[in-house]
């Protein structure tokens, strides 16, 4: 009989100047779901509190880069915001992953759910959204390498 033991869950964040979209894997570390859309400047505490309640093994950070491969402009605001992270919560790990493409593919996987137009419109729906895409692609790119 297989046995999967749980662990802590991971958390992705797909940070943005003036809010950023947060998912969590189960604890299984399977399947990603869309956990909030936060005002960035409350994010560390929304983690803070979110880690007093659940375990944590690990932070995913969206890593901005340009089509060229080149860090985008907002790369200064997400490294501040992953110092302070770090700092408030030492004890978890954080790792950046590409999240080029991330709101693009939100905006089709509303489109392919059929969401109404106006429901699309919500920048904290795709922000969300964006975070369960890079939770997702981590978790698949993690997928065939053991831990």
């Amino acid at each position: 009989m297989l046995y999967l033991r749980p662990m802590g869950r991971i958390v992705s964040i797909d940070y943005g100047q003036k809010r950023s979209g947060v998912a969590v894997t189960d604890t299984l570390q399977l399947i990603a779901n869309g956990l909030a859309t936060v005002p960035s400047g409350e994010l560390v505490t929304f983690l803070s509190g979110y880690v007093s309640r659940e375990p944590v093994e690990l932070f995913v950070v969206g890593l901005p880069k340009q089509m060229n491969n080149e860090l985008s402009e907002s790369m200064t605001y997400i490294e501040a915001f992953v110092t302070h992270l770090k700092r408030t919560l030492p004890d978890i790990p954080v790792q950046y992953y590409d999240e080029r493409f991330t709101s693009v593919l939100a905006h089709k996987a509303m489109l392919d759910g059929g969401l109404k137009k106006k429901r699309r419109r919500e920048k904290a729906l795709v922000d969300e959204i964006s975070a369960v895409i890079i939770l997702q692609a981590y978790l698949e790119s993690t997928k065939y390498h053991t831990k």
